[in-house]
């Protein structure tokens, strides 16, 4: 009868899979943490081997016509409305499309973005 080949070192395939093992379970937090920051206002997500790292705040000067620049794709706390003048329509928190608006300007409120001519969402 054939006998069975033993390996010289049975303990490399030990290490190999704690080794897979613990790679999944850090691509998985990685996975939900970069959700969960995506929300959080106080870290910035990273390429998959750097850790987060946490937001710079810039200060911005307070406008007269209630409206400043936006932080890249965000807006400042202050300024929490979003408004994309291409399409002539403003965004509140909360909104359908919010999170994915890239907007132009952000306004202190619904009020200064009207006064600059955009209209609301319609969702």
């Amino acid at each position: 009868m054939g006998a069975v080949a033993k390996h010289k070192h049975p303990w490399i395939r030990r290490i190999v899979g704690a080794g897979v093992l613990v790679g999944a379970g850090y691509a998985l937090w990685r996975a939900i943490e970069a959700n969960r920051s995506e929300h959080d206002l106080g870290w910035e997500t990273q390429p998959f081997p750097y850790p987060p790292r946490p937001r710079t705040v810039e200060a911005h000067e307070p406008s007269t016509n209630g409206w400043v620049e936006p932080n890249s794709a965000t807006c400042p706390a202050s300024h929490p409305v979003k408004g994309k003048l291409s399409s002539g329509i403003y965004h509140l928190p909360g909104g359908f499309s919010y999170d994915r608006t890239n907007p132009d300007r952000c306004y202190v409120d619904a009020t200064a973005a009207e006064a600059d001519g955009l209209r609301p969402a319609k969702r």
